[in-house]
């Protein structure tokens, strides 16, 4: 069985069944699927570290694309590996981080993901402390999520990002300009790729588009 849901943001009411009354159908083997801004991998204190301990613990196994509120410098310290196909890491045995321009198999489905955003409220921020530059992606990571698509026959069942396409977004907020670049990669995606459904999240709000788009927040979606 797989869940997702939207941005956590190190907040641990997301992983209270009463709260999230969701969860409460996930059990051994599951997954839970983060569409950016995990956030649990942000503050290297020792609070954090002790609720990855109890996330460790869950019958299931949480999976998490990256979002634009995320401490890339820490992130990228977790060793490289691969799993079910793809590039990730470890944070946790049972929690992954699902990294950008790749294609798993999970239950017997295929997964393109591509995190990052733009944060409209940087400027509240220290680099390095609370923002990173890498929240956007790199030229490196476009070129190799295409060809990780062109690989798999422009063909997967889902699609999991954190930011929208850009004809997603237009509906949405049509001046996005500092995060166009990204909008208009993953337009070229939806244009180029045949997918069953694609989740993203980022906007805090949730709404389904035309054309299997669904935006998510606090809510969880199983899927088929």
């Amino acid at each position: 069985m797989i869940c997702i849901t939207g941005d956590v943001h190190g907040w641990e009411w997301r992983f209270d069944e009463e709260r999230c009354p969701y969860l409460k159908e996930l059990g051994t083997g599951d997954f839970l699927i983060v569409a950016g801004d995990f956030g649990f991998v942000f503050l290297n204190d020792e609070r954090e570290r002790k609720f990855l301990d109890v996330l460790a613990k869950l019958p299931y196994t949480v999976l998490f694309v990256d979002g634009n509120h995320e401490n890339f410098d820490t992130l990228f310290k977790y060793p490289l590996e691969k799993w079910n196909g793809g590039k990730v890491h470890f944070i946790r045995e049972n929690v992954i981080h699902l990294m950008r321009g790749q294609v798993y198999e999970i239950e017997g489905r295929k997964f393109f993901t591509f995190g990052g955003g733009y944060s409209i409220d940087k400027y509240l921020r220290r680099e390095g402390v609370s923002w990173w530059k890498e929240e956007m992606p790199s030229l490196s990571e476009y070129e190799e999520g295409m060809r990780n698509l062109e690989r798999n026959g422009f063909n997967v069942d889902y699609i999991i990002t954190h930011a929208a396409p850009e004809s997603v977004m237009n509906m949405i907020f049509p001046n996005h300009d500092p995060e166009k670049e990204l909008n208009l990669y993953l337009e070229r995606v939806k244009q180029q790729t045949e997918f069953r459904h694609w989740y993203f999240a980022h906007l805090h709000m949730e709404e389904d588009y035309p054309g299997n788009f669904t935006m998510l927040y606090t809510n969880g979606v199983y899927i088929e």
